[in-house]
């Protein structure tokens, strides 16, 4: 009986709190996006991960897709997507995905290397960093298709590409030349070939799980963050580092994998369908993420945030000095391949 009255007083306890105003107040971060049609005969449930927040366009393209695809697959196929991290970290959502626990994910660039070494060409810099290099470089069969069947000894494809904006440097400190970013320790992702060519750089950098950053800076363990414009205005990262240097020296990116098991065993009707929808909303999207890129800059510094841009002389430097990570990383990509994308979109 004793045990029963204490269950129940738990109970009300915890329905009183969930409905105090406290709770009530919360908003549902994903509101905006929810699924407007029944998918509850779907014929197949394509679930999708992601670890960031639909606000980026990058992400909201997983929306796109669900919505395209429900409609011109006429509704057979339902794509299930989990942005905000809700299946876990992307180390663990990899794992799930090559075991096809989770069907697909929107993986960063930076988390897609440790999957197959090819996929660490993106990272390098000078290599792909502008929009126009981006898109060169996806609608080039002879540069997209040893890169996009590159993770399939890891039982993944890798249809398409959409991105988050031109990696640069936010710091609390004004970063004007490489001079200045002598002094300053980056905090940069947990990617070995970020870390390669830091190291060739010679500046000091932290290697820090995204979720860590907010307090890293705060503290100053950190005080300068590698990472976009777009990102580090729409996460509140200026309102701590208020200075930005357009490094611009590679794209943050987002590629779409796909279990390769779960895609063969879909009829051949519904392959071309669910590619060919992916290509579209991707296509859309990295012509959305130019656009949001500017907005994002225009609004960082309407709020104040001072922009600098690289010397030439100085991105020159940089190319140099990361000679020993292209020969480095060479080998690992392919050092044809790697030769052919750097001289095609001319990044030599």
């Amino acid at each position: 009986m004793k045990r029963t009255f204490v269950l129940s007083l738990f109970i009300v306890l915890a329905v009183s709190l969930l409905c105090s105003p406290a709770f009530a107040g919360k908003k549902d971060p994903l509101a905006n996006w929810k699924t407007k049609f029944d998918y509850s005969k779907a014929e197949y449930t394509y679930i999708l991960s992601n670890i960031s927040h639909p606000v980026i366009e990058g992400v909201a393209v997983g929306y796109n897709i669900r919505d395209a695809l429900w409609k011109k697959s006429n509704g057979r196929i339902y794509v299930d997507y989990r942005p905000l991290a809700q299946l876990g970290g992307e180390k663990d959502v990899i794992s799930k995905l090559k075991i096809g626990a989770v069907q697909g994910m929107l993986a960063s660039s930076v988390a897609s290397a440790n999957i197959a070494d090819r996929l660490g060409l993106v990272n390098l810099p000078y290599v792909i960093d502008t929009f126009d290099k981006l898109d060169q470089f996806r609608n080039d069969p002879e540069l997209w298709g040893p890169y996009s069947n590159s993770a399939q000894a890891a039982g993944l494809l890798v249809p398409d590409i959409t991105g988050y904006g031109l990696y640069g440097w936010a710091t609390t400190t004004p970063v004007r030349t490489l001079a200045d970013a002598k002094s300053v320790n980056f905090r940069i992702a947990q990617a070995p070939v970020n870390a390669d060519f830091y190291k060739a750089w010679g500046y000091k950098f932290t290697v820090l799980p995204w979720p860590d950053v907010p307090q890293a800076l705060q503290t100053g363990v950190i005080n300068g963050l590698d990472h976009t414009a777009i990102v580090c205005n729409i996460t509140k990262k200026f309102t701590i580092a208020k200075y930005f240097t357009e490094v611009n020296y590679a794209q943050g990116l987002f590629l779409h994998l796909v279990n390769k098991r779960w895609f063969n065993k879909l009829p051949k009707d519904l392959q071309k369908i669910f590619l060919e929808v992916i290509a579209e909303e991707s296509a859309k999207t990295r012509d959305l993420t130019r656009k949001q890129h500017d907005a994002q800059v225009a609004k960082a510094k309407a709020a104040g945030v001072e922009f600098f841009t690289l010397s030439a002389a100085d991105r020159a430097t940089l190319v140099k000095e990361a000679g020993p990570v292209y020969a480095k990383w060479g080998k690992k990509i392919g050092a044809d391949y790697l030769e052919k994308v750097r001289t095609k979109l001319g990044s030599k």
